[in-house]
């Protein structure tokens, strides 16, 4: 039988790492993209994996009605990864309510409402997983990102709540934290910028997207069945 998951957030770098992952996994996929299509990923898979299912579905998730739209395309699911989100980089003084509320949308907000709707279907299997991307400053904080930081703290407490709530079904719930990774995400730091931070981590380099999604195939793999409310850290030993 297909086994099928869900990614919020293929398009990108972390999302679409993971996708490709999982795919060679053996999962069907369901693809949540917005402004950045995922055909390239999309023709890639189908291309490699023809006994497989990848269907993308577009929705902003800032859109109230996105986790019914999200819902509404998907049939059957045995996981749900939540890749979604973007950065902020700026103060607290300097941030606008909007900026805020968007951020609680797309990181919390919206990937709850999509797991509240589809946890029936999930319920189905025997075994069913949630993984979400949280972040080391959702664990460390940092200044200069302080909403980030809020909203990655709640991924984090969901976690740890959620995992309580439905292990009982069969579900575990679990995070990957990542550290410091090499996406677009951190473009906005120079050379030197981004050399004082390596120069922090005990490993001496970035993470590769690739590495984040090794960690989330391990939790939906089965062979961490064990494991549920965890927040597994992918970041060089930069926050130990």
């Amino acid at each position: 039988m297909k086994r099928f998951c869900l990614v919020l957030g293929a398009s990108g770098a972390i999302g679409s790492a993971t996708a490709k992952r999982l795919a060679e996994d053996g999962y069907s996929l369901y693809l949540q993209y917005h402004h950045t299509s995922v055909a390239l990923l999309l023709n890639e898979l189908t291309e490699r994996y023809p006994n497989q299912e990848f269907m993308p579905i577009q929705c902003d998730l800032t859109s109230v009605e996105a986790a019914q739209h999200i819902a509404q395309n998907v049939f059957d699911i045995e996981a749900i990864v939540v890749a979604s989100g973007h950065a902020l980089y700026q103060l607290v003084d300097d941030t606008t309510s909007q900026e805020m509320l968007k951020l609680w949308q797309v990181h919390v907000q919206t990937p709850i409402e999509v797991i509240q709707k589809l946890a029936s279907k999930m319920r189905r299997h025997e075994k069913s997983y949630i993984v979400m991307i949280g972040s080391i400053w959702g664990e460390a904080g940092g200044a200069g990102e302080v909403l980030y930081s809020t909203v990655k703290g709640a991924v984090h407490s969901f976690v740890k709540a959620y995992a309580q709530e439905v292990a009982y079904n069969g579900m575990t719930v679990n995070a990957v934290s990542p550290g410091m990774i090499q996406t677009r995400m951190n473009g906005h730091l120079s050379e030197e910028e981004m050399a004082e931070v390596v120069a922090e981590i005990p490993m001496n380099r970035p993470g590769q997207p690739e590495e984040v999604a090794n960690a989330v195939s391990f939790l939906v793999s089965g062979s961490a069945d064990y494991m549920t409310g965890q927040i597994l850290r992918v970041n060089g030993g930069w926050y130990i």
